[in-house]
């Protein structure tokens, strides 16, 4: 599988997800403090990565900044991008299974490369989920912004 990875620093748990991966036989294309000539922010690193994804060149990327969370608004920014702010085995397998994920982003402070293999085995174990209501979720968030009407109110009674 081709797999972006950004990340807006070049810390030790930024490399070790890229030889993870590598290691896993995934072909990785860096962005930001991995790649010479990149702008490092995590706004444009981040960016840069989803639209790999976005634009069908790579399935799924990893994208890291110190907490993950400005990684993670970046990414998802770019249409066709669901990205998820992953700190445990659960929450990432939750995130490919119920929210067809298709972009990690990883915190730089709080991954151990323990735990970074354990968020790698449940995402890439993990399968999205074919039921009605996952699948309809998954199409309305895709949805979400792409309509010139406004918002759309519903009324709960």
């Amino acid at each position: 599988m081709r797999i972006a990875v950004s990340s807006d620093m070049d810390e030790p748990v930024a490399r070790l997800v890229v030889d993870e991966l590598r290691r896993r036989g995934h072909t990785v294309l860096a962005f930001g403090a991995l790649r010479a000539g990149d702008r490092k922010d995590w706004a444009w690193s981040s960016e840069a990565a989803a639209r790999e994804v976005a634009a069908g060149r790579t399935e799924q990327a990893v994208v890291c900044c110190w907490t993950g969370t400005g990684a993670s608004i970046a990414a998802n920014k770019v249409a066709g991008v669901r990205a998820a702010l992953c700190g445990d085995a659960y929450t990432a397998r939750g995130a490919r299974k119920w929210n067809d994920a298709n972009v990690l982003a990883l915190s730089l402070r709080l991954t151990s490369g323990a735990v970074l293999s354990e968020i790698l085995d449940a995402w890439f174990d993990a399968v999205p989920g074919g039921e009605a209501d996952v699948r309809a979720n998954i199409e309305h968030v895709d949805s979400i912004g792409v309509h010139d009407g406004g918002l759309v109110e519903e009324r709960v009674r």
